[in-house]
């Protein structure tokens, strides 16, 4: 079976709400490498370390295409891309198993090389064939020594041997008989011992890919064949399991699903150095959504780098500093900093003894007779205290106006998941107590899960747009990004009616849900499209 790869919707207004996915091999026009066609998935695989970018733009001419006729011309129409979509696929472990197999059959046929060697060389270059074949040719015995391995491979396989008066070096046992082990180093060492050895390398410490040989300063790696002498059936699964996540991890262009108990893992082309332009989210095939770049969950349209920003402030003790300047002043004299705990505007500070008015941050013999009550506003000697207090006055309103946003739709997207969990419920019964088919309550279904995916969408627009900077985009983005809340809070009134009122709601939801969906592919859109062209100005470095 082949690797799954995930289909583009016809059009932005199906009543489906999931995310449109695309098929890797689809003809499309792009302004970018890595929304360019792609290779073959055997050739992006084997050639993920190259920098060579995958494509070029696409020279399609709406003038080649007038004389074509109505059939023949709907009939060449291939559905669009998105601008924030990213081609990709989706492997599972046998596949993942395949793509090793084949790349280890076809590096070991040139080496000469078995495969066990073979793919410890291919290992140690990270599964980068063309620069393995290079340095091999050019360097065989720096290669081999470097990888942990000789030129006997072939010559001398692997095999348990019993030696005539040995004493294992570790367990110092020396019981005529005792089967021991030892690799083309010549550490040799009683089997129960390096049994032991394996068993915690990979049991314990999740080694594989690079287990040396247990003798003191031995660079020499275990090969699969000599494990498959010394190991039991569980601790050579594992071993397999291990490797397979090697190899995963090595390749720049792969990346394991996040989701929990998930056991497959994303290709896509999009590079570290493509992040500040593109928010990469695939689609797993256990339904989960997340950003290739950073393993988060989907956060379209904020760039990886504005999502890391914006959770370490939401979450460390920045916003503290911000509280203490909002409501605490400063000592004009000797900077302390002083938190009023009574009616007084007279303050006295406890450090250096200076007297100064809470109002206008001046000095309190200027004040004359107005003990209570400051009207001197026009005095130079507070303006600057004035100043800062005022500024941090505003950068905290500004940023608890985007984060209050923030959480407030997170939280409605728990509730909103608590909902989608009693849907089916709710679907059955409705169509017990209307007699309608199970086909035709599948609304309340696209209805609930287009709540999610809107919610997700604009929880990240607030995060975004907390470090935008104004120009004449931001009208427009905000403009989308107001049509989308109020569509979304408008399908989420509607949805929580009671049963007896949805039946005569079915069309009215439809058309709400598919509006929604088209609404936040208008505002992925619009923010992809500028973040690729390099429109967005941030207040922030990407």
């Amino acid at each position: 079976e082949g690797p799954k790869k995930k289909q583009t919707p016809d059009s932005a207004a199906q009543a489906l709400p999931a995310t449109p996915l695309t098929n890797a091999s689809a003809n499309m026009d792009s302004d970018d490498d890595f929304n360019s066609s792609q290779v073959s998935e055997d050739e992006f695989m084997d050639d993920q370390d190259s920098d060579d970018s995958m494509g070029e733009d696409s020279d399609y001419d709406e003038s080649d295409q007038d004389d074509v006729g109505f059939e023949s011309q709907d009939k060449d129409i291939k559905p669009s891309k998105h601008a924030y979509e990213v081609d990709f696929t989706v492997f599972s472990p046998a596949e993942i198993q395949s793509h090793q197999d084949k790349q280890i059959g076809e590096v070991s046929s040139i080496l000469g090389q078995p495969p066990e060697a073979t793919a410890i060389l291919l290992r140690h270059t990270r599964w980068n064939k063309e620069r393995l074949i290079d340095q091999y040719m050019e360097k065989m015995d720096e290669v081999l020594e470097s990888a942990g391995l000789d030129e006997s491979a072939e010559a001398h396989p692997p095999e348990l041997e019993q030696v005539k008066g040995f004493v294992c070096d570790i367990c110092c046992e020396d019981e005529p008989g005792l089967e021991t082990f030892a690799m083309r180093c010549g550490h040799r060492f009683c089997v129960d011992c390096y049994k032991q050895y394996l068993q915690t390398k990979i049991k314990d410490e999740g080694e594989a890919a690079r287990i040396k040989c247990p003798g003191n300063g031995c660079n020499r790696i275990v090969d699969s064949k000599s494990l498959d002498l010394l190991v039991s059936d569980s601790i050579r699964d594992r071993y397999k399991e291990l490797l397979t996540r090697t190899y995963v991890e090595d390749k720049e262009n792969l990346r394991w699903c996040p989701a929990p108990n998930c056991e497959y893992a994303v290709q896509c082309a999009v590079k570290d150095r493509d992040l500040p332009r593109v928010v990469p989210t695939v689609h797993c095939s256990c339904g989960h959504f997340f950003c290739f770049g950073c393993s988060l969950n989907d956060h379209q349209p904020a760039p990886c780098s504005l999502v890391k920003k914006w959770l370490k402030k939401c979450e460390d003790d920045s916003e503290t500093a911000n509280w203490i300047s909002a409501n605490t002043k400063e000592c004009p004299k000797c900077h302390s900093t002083i938190e009023k705990n009574g009616g007084c505007n007279h303050m006295t500070c406890r450090k250096c003894r200076h007297e100064f008015c809470w109002m206008c941050m001046g000095v309190w013999s200027e004040h004359g007779t107005s003990w209570y009550n400051c009207n001197r506003f026009e005095e130079k000697s507070g303006s600057e205290a004035r100043d800062a207090q005022a500024k941090s006055r505003q950068s905290l309103e500004r940023y608890l106006h985007y984060y209050n946003r923030y959480a407030n739709h997170e939280q409605s997207a728990k509730l909103d998941k608590d909902i989608y969990v009693k849907t089916e419920k709710k679907m059955t019964q409705l169509q017990n107590s209307t007699g309608m088919s199970w086909i035709e309550v599948q609304f309340l279904d696209s209805a609930s899960q287009a709540l999610q995916q809107c919610r997700q969408t604009l929880k990240w627009t607030y995060a975004f747009a907390y470090y935008l900077a104004r120009n004449n985009l931001t009208e427009i983005f905000e403009d989308n990004q107001k049509d989308l809340e109020m569509a979304v809070e408008n399908l989420s009134e509607m949805f929580e009616k009671p049963i007896d009122q949805l039946q005569g709601l079915k069309v009215e939801m439809m058309d709400k849900t598919a509006y929604c969906t088209k609404r936040r592919i208008i505002l992925l859109d619009d923010t992809a499209e500028n973040l690729k062209s390099g429109n967005w100005e941030f207040n922030v470095p990407l």
